[in-house]
């Protein structure tokens, strides 16, 4: 087992290299776990895309195959989580260049979500994502 900062205490070793950044130390900086931890955040904003794109999928999917349900519930779920996906790539733009893969991923997600919450057969849903990202974020866009 390790006995450096960075597996001790990560928030102390967080300041320390920020500490180290900044007053140029660069010699003293863990370079190389400070290289894993940037990566790593930006993994973790990729998934939260995809988090965020299933829970839109899977509401519109509901919204379309469930008429009957639709409630204002489920439209505020859709307008908050349009509202937090277009905060979130305004934040992070070059995740755009991933959204085809973002949307496959997150379709396949939401549609087993779908089967589960509604208890409907899986062929009663298409196979692949009906929506395009741009219809699936647009505040006009109800699929019927």
């Amino acid at each position: 087992m390790s006995n450096s900062l960075y597996d001790r205490d990560f928030y102390a070793w967080a300041n320390q290299q920020a500490a180290l950044l900044r007053a140029g130390r660069l010699a003293e900086a863990d370079i190389e776990n400070i290289a894993e931890e940037i990566q790593s955040m930006g993994r973790t904003e990729k998934r939260e895309l995809v988090s965020r794109l299933t829970i839109l999928l899977l509401h519109l999917l509901k919204w379309q195959f469930q008429p009957g349900r639709q409630s204002v519930s489920w439209r505020l779920s859709i307008e908050n989580t349009r509202l937090q996906l277009e905060d979130h790539l305004k934040d992070n733009p070059s995740l755009k260049s991933l959204l085809s893969e973002a949307m496959q991923s997150a379709y396949r997600r939401a549609l087993n979500e779908a089967v589960a919450e509604t208890g409907f057969a899986r062929t009663t849903f298409p196979a692949d994502c009906p929506y395009t990202f741009d219809q699936a974020v647009d505040p006009h866009f109800w699929p019927e």
